[in-house]
């Protein structure tokens, strides 16, 4: 089927479903897609919901611009044509790109964007990024919109960009949007029609009204569930997936040779740690939980490298930054406090031993394994998500190297949402996570350890080690307040000590971005040929849509 006769086929199509038509969606383009892991699929496109499909943001609700982190934020510019800050930098505009519809062929304009905002303000339990604490009020003015910020925060544009746009006309008639699972989507993406939805399968198809649909040439998105990383792996050995972004064991041999059609690349990713639990409820936990020199030991029984090689198969680079920092923001960070912590951050088992009697925690009863400086009995649990296999390959082989210095652990692989609420409600020892990587080291710091991400706001697995200070909070608070590097560097620097010097957490791995492809049935893919953004497939990667706009069906 040709575009043309496609898109007059879409155009008089119901938006329901394509209930007219779903004869035609056999002979159309199909890229399997792996966005992220699904017990079950659940027909929910609200892009504010948790349990939302991961499909929804960027394909559904296209943003008003995606900023390339792998350009160094550079903005593309989609729904939004043009964005400017006030001279006081307390006000951004953004110019609205005239002529784009909703897939249901209504005109979009910057009402829709100011009454989005508004909804967030009205209805603060959609609000997962925290927006509403940077937005004052927005006003709408023929193709503008303008947003009043309650402070000077120059990562404005970014934060606003990833919140989803949705209609006015059909969202202001929607009851409780908290409960909301809008089955049949109107939006301005590139793929809005569901002509097929079972829970193992989806078909997520072309909007026919999409404004750039002379550059689509992809016409669905295949969607099949998926629940851990084995099932992906057989999937993509196979070549039944096209676009994956999944832990792949020695992906030279198992997937690379598998067929001359598969290709992978993996570009940095972010930090990932070990967290404490400071709060937690036991107190012969806590008393070792809560020792700066007992995480300092934890980390030097740590053989990175190790890590790195047997329980990643070589994926990944090596975080001796005790801020968590890494060589990706090498440029942000003062030298002096990595080289001063860097002994800390370095294999050593007999210094890791050393450091654990001199903080009182000593082998009493001839077992092998250390007391608290209470006398008290040790024991320590490490979480890491079930069906996590990487995750789950690095506690095992960290259990080993802490029990070898006398730190008696035991492994906990909980499902993946067992694994979040143990950590928003302080019910846990130590788990293993990993940190979103932004074009600056703000990102990580900021949803990592501010206070405000504590007690399950918003992100519940990445800051709850309930640990807090309120000068950590202000320094990271006042990163954004200039648009000057240097300022933002001495405030980095600060950041960088703070964290350090507290051994808050125990990285140990800059991770990669898992990345897969094959070039079966489509060709254009992103690799480190054609660099032109992160390439990943996940929810959180919003260049995702560009990369899509570069794939060709093969003939």
């Amino acid at each position: 089927m040709n575009k043309i006769t496609l898109m007059a086929a879409l155009v008089g199509m119901s938006v329901s479903g394509w209930t007219h038509a779903a004869t035609d969606v056999d002979k159309m383009s199909q890229l399997t897609i792996i966005p992220n892991h699904n017990p079950t699929l659940v027909r929910n496109f609200n892009p504010y919901l948790p349990g939302r499909l991961h499909t929804a943001r960027d394909f559904i609700y296209e943003q008003l611009v995606i900023f390339n982190e792998l350009k160094g934020n550079t903005p593309e510019f989609r729904l939004a044509t043009d964005y400017h800050f006030s001279d006081d930098l307390k006000r951004i505009t953004f110019d609205i790109r005239e002529g784009v519809k909703w897939s249901d062929g209504t005109p979009f304009s910057a009402k829709d964007v100011a009454f989005t905002f508004n909804n967030l303000k009205k209805t603060p339990a959609l609000d997962d990024r925290g927006v509403n604490k940077l937005i004052d009020k927005v006003t709408a003015d023929g193709n503008t919109v303008t947003f009043y910020l309650t402070e000077i925060n120059t990562n404005a544009a970014y934060e606003i960009s990833l919140i989803p746009v949705v209609a006015e006309h059909v969202w202001s008639k929607v009851k409780d949007p908290t409960t909301f699972v809008n089955e049949n989507p109107v939006g301005t993406g590139p793929f809005t029609e569901i002509p097929r939805f079972t829970p193992s399968l989806f078909l997520q198809c072309r909007n026919p009204n999409y404004w750039d649909n002379d550059n689509l040439d992809v016409d669905c998105l295949r969607v099949p569930q998926y629940n851990h990383n084995d099932q992906v792996l057989a999937a993509l050995v196979n070549s039944e997936v096209d676009w994956g972004g999944s832990f792949v064991p020695d992906i030279e041999s198992t997937y690379l040779k598998a067929s001359k059609n598969h290709g992978y690349w993996y570009t940095a990713a972010g930090t990932q740690s070990f967290m404490f639990n400071f709060d937690n409820s036991d107190p012969v936990k806590r008393e070792a939980l809560n020792n700066v020199d007992f995480r300092r030991a934890f980390s030097m029984a740590l053989d990175r490298q190790t890590v790195i090689d047997v329980a990643n198969y070589g994926n990944g680079t090596l975080n001796d930054f005790a801020s968590g920092l890494g060589y990706a923001f090498e440029a942000w960070s003062d030298k002096a406090v990595h080289k001063q912590y860097s002994p800390y951050m370095t294999y050593n088992p007999k210094d890791a031993k050393a450091l654990l009697k001199k903080a009182g925690f000593v082998d009493r009863n001839g077992d092998g394994l250390v007391e608290t400086p209470s006398g008290k009995t040790l024991t320590l649990e490490i979480q890491s998500p079930g069906g996590w296999t990487d995750f789950n390959n690095v506690v095992i082989l960290a259990a080993e190297q802490l029990e070898a210095v006398g730190i008696d652990i035991k492994v906990r692989t909980p499902d993946f949402a067992v694994y979040n609420t143990n950590m928003q409600k302080a019910g846990y020892d130590i788990a293993f996570t990993n940190y979103f990587h932004g074009p600056t080291p703000h990102k990580y710091w900021s949803s990592a350890y501010h206070s405000k991400l504590q007690r399950g706001e918003s992100m519940p697995r990445f800051a709850m080690h309930f640990w807090s200070d309120p000068k950590l909070d202000t320094l990271l608070d006042n990163f954004y307040k200039t648009d000057k590097r240097d300022e933002q560097i001495t405030i980095a620097h600060q950041i960088q000590r703070m964290i350090a010097e507290n051994q808050v957490t125990v990285p140990v791995i800059s991770g990669s971005n898992f990345y897969q492809y094959n070039t079966q049935r489509f060709t254009g893919w992103w690799n480190k040929d054609n660099a032109k953004g992160r390439p990943m497939p996940w929810e959180g990667t919003p260049e995702r849509l560009l990369h899509v706009l570069d794939l060709k069906p093969v003939i």
